[in-house]
C-alpha cells in the first residue's frame, strides 16, 4: 500500500478567514473566554510580527493594532476538510480523514492508472493548488508514518518501510503527536529525535511513555496495523453561510453565491456526476424563507452555467425582507450525460449548445414561457398541433438544419398538372383570421380538407396558397364553393 498525506497547516484559521480578506494579511484563529481570548494559530505573515500562539488577543494587537481575528469554527473545519475529501475521492476510493489538518489517501492502486507517482503528484497539486491553500504532501507506506512527515515535510515520496523509518528518525519528537506532556517529558530526558527513541528498549521506553504512546509510535512504523474509518462523499448537498449583516440587493448575493457553487461544483466532480435542480433558500428575520428552485433539463456541473441560471433566477425576484443567511440544496444528483459532440462539427466555436441556450431562455423568462409544439393527428389545420413543456428528451438533440426540400414543398409543386405534395406554411396560427384585403394572386389550390363532423367542429375549406399586395406568401382558405371572405390560416417563410 501507498498513503499519501495532504497536510494543511493553517486549516482551522482558513476555514474561518471570510473571502475577502487576503491570505497574505496577517491574521489570527482566538478561542476561549469571551473576555479575554487566546490567539490559538496565526499565519506567516502574523509570525513576522512577533504574535504567537498562546498569547492573549491584547497582547496580539498590542504589536500590530489591525491586526484581524476570528474565532475557531470546529463546523467550518469540518466542513472544509471534508470538500477537501471531496475532491482526494477522484483519484481513489479510499480516503480517510485525519482531523483537524490532514487527509490519507491511498494511492497504491492508482499508480497504474495515472503512471507512476510522478504523474499522480502532478495531478494531485493541480486539483489542490486550486483551492489556493497552504499544504504539504508525501507519500509512505505506512498512513500514520505519512501523516507525522507531512507535518514538517514536503514533496517526499518512500516506497518502503526501511526508508520510512530512516526518514522518521530524524523527526523532532515534538512533532510526531505524542503530545506537549510526553514531549516535554522525553526532551527533559535528552531524548529529542524519534531515532533515540526507537533504539531504546520497549519494556523502558512503554514504562516511560505509557502504552498509548508506544502504541502510537508502533504504528508510524508499521509495526501495528491502523483502522482507518473510511470516507464516503455524502449523497446529498447542502452548504448555509449566515451573514453579519442584513443584505437587501440581490447583487450582493452573488459573491457568496459564486462561492459556494463553486464548491457545489467540486463536490459533483468528486462524485463525477451533475446536478439536475438545486434551491436557494433566502432565510429572512421575522419573515417566511423565500426558496427558488433552479430547475434543470439537463444535468450539469459547470460552474459558470450554474451559477449564470441561479443569478436569472434571482433577478426575477423582489426580496421580502433582508437576508441573514443563504442555503444552497442540491438533492437530485444524476450521473452526468454529456452532450456528444460530432466529429466533423460545422458548428462554430462560439455557438451556443442547444440545451444551454434553453435553460438560459428558461431562467430570464420563465419555465412556462418555452414550450414545443408537437404534431397531433388531426386533418383540420388549427388541431393538427399543440404545444407542450419541454422535457429533457426533446433537449438532447439540437433542432435539425432545415431541409432543403421544405422551401420546394412551400410553393406550388406540380407535376403534369397534379400536384405532388400538399404545401404547408412554416408558420401556422393557432385560430385562423380574416385575410384583408383579399389577395392578390393565387400560386396554388385549391386543397380541400373536410373533417370533424364527429365532435361537432365540422369543417369543409378549400385551402390555397396566396400572395398577399405586400408580396407575402400565406395559406389561407375560403368556405367550400365559395370565392370571397378569405381566412388566414398561416404564412410561408
Amino acid at each position: 500500500m501507498l498513503w499519501a498525506c495532504l497536510y494543511f497547516p493553517e486549516l482551522p484559521l482558513d476555514a474561518a478567514r471570510p473571502q475577502e480578506c487576503a491570505r497574505d494579511t496577517a491574521a489570527a484563529l482566538i478561542d476561549g473566554p469571551l473576555r479575554n481570548p487566546r490567539v490559538v494559530q496565526v499565519n506567516r505573515a502574523a509570525r513576522a510580527a512577533g504574535i504567537r500562539s498562546g498569547q492573549s488577543l491584547a497582547a496580539a494587537r498590542a504589536l500590530q493594532a489591525d491586526l484581524p481575528a476570528w474565532r475557531r469554527d470546529g463546523e467550518a473545519e469540518r466542513h472544509l476538510l471534508t470538500a477537501l475529501a471531496d475532491t482526494a475521492y477522484r483519484f481513489s476510493n479510499e480516503v480517510s480523514l485525519a482531523p483537524p489538518r490532514a487527509l490519507l489517501v491511498e494511492v497504491g492502486a492508482s499508480l497504474t492508472l495515472f503512471g507512476g507517482w510522478v504523474a499522480l503528484e502532478r495531478r494531485l497539486r493541480e486539483d489542490f493548488d486550486g483551492w489556493a491553500l497552504d499544504y504539504r504532501l508525501v507519500a509512505a507506506p505506512v498512513a500514520a508514518g505519512a501523516r507525522v512527515l507531512a507535518a514538517s515535510q514536503d514533496g517526499i515520496a518512500l516506497m518502503s518501510k526501511p526508508q520510512l523509518i530512516n526518514a522518521l528518525s530524524d523527526i523532532f519528537v515534538s512533532n510526531c503527536g505524542l503530545g506537549n506532556k510526553t514531549s516535554s517529558s522525553l526532551a527533559s530526558m535528552g531524548l529529542y529525535k524519534l531515532g533515540q527513541l526507537f533504539a531504546l528498549p520497549r519494556a523502558e521506553l512503554s514504562r516511560r511513555i505509557g502504552p498509548a504512546a508506544l502504541l502510537h509510535l508502533d504504528r508510524m512504523r508499521g509495526l501495528v496495523p491502523e483502522a482507518l474509518a473510511a470516507y464516503q462523499p455524502a449523497t446529498r448537498y447542502q452548504r448555509r453561510i449566515e451573514f453579519d449583516y442584513r443584505i437587501d440587493r440581490i447583487e450582493a448575493l452573488l459573491f457568496p453565491l459564486q462561492r459556494m457553487l463553486r464548491d457545489l461544483g467540486r463536490f459533483l466532480v468528486a462524485r463525477d456526476g451533475g446536478v439536475q435542480s438545486f434551491d436557494l433558500v433566502l432565510e429572512h428575520e421575522q419573515q417566511a424563507t423565500t426558496r427558488i428552485t433552479v430547475g434543470l433539463l439537463e444535468a450539469q456541473r459547470d460552474v459558470a452555467i450554474l451559477l449564470e441560471l441561479a443569478r436569472t433566477r434571482l433577478e426575477r425576484i423582489a426580496l421580502v425582507a433582508p437576508v441573514q443567511a443563504l442555503d444552497v440544496i442540491a438533492e437530485n444528483l444524476p450521473t452526468l450525460r454529456p452532450l456528444h459532440e460530432d466529429l466533423f462539427a460545422t458548428a462554430s466555436p462560439g455557438t451556443m449548445e442547444w440545451p444551454v441556450l434553453i435553460e438560459r431562455l428558461r431562467a430570464r423568462l420563465g419555465d412556462e414561457a418555452i414550450f414545443r409544439s408537437v404534431e397531433v393527428a388531426d386533418h383540420r389545420p388549427g388541431r393538427a398541433w399543440r404545444t407542450c413543456p419541454i422535457g429533457r428528451d426533446s433537449v438532447r438533440q439540437a433542432p435539425s438544419s432545415p431541409d432543403p426540400s421544405s422551401s420546394r414543398r412551400d410553393a406550388s409543386l406540380t407535376c403534369n398538372g397534379v400536384q405532388a405534395c400538399p404545401p404547408r406554411p412554416s408558420w401556422l396560427l393557432r385560430r385562423a383570421i380574416p385575410l384583408r384585403p383579399a389577395p392578390s394572386n393565387i400560386l396554388a389550390g385549391p386543397e380541400r380538407i373536410e373533417s370533424g363532423w364527429w365532435d361537432g367542429d365540422d369543417q369543409r375549406h378549400d385551402y390555397y396558397v396566396v400572395q398577399t399586395r405586400e408580396g407575402q406568401r400565406a395559406w389561407a382558405y375560403v368556405a367550400s364553393g365559395e370565392t370571397g371572405n378569405w381566412m388566414l390560416q398561416g404564412w410561408f417563410a
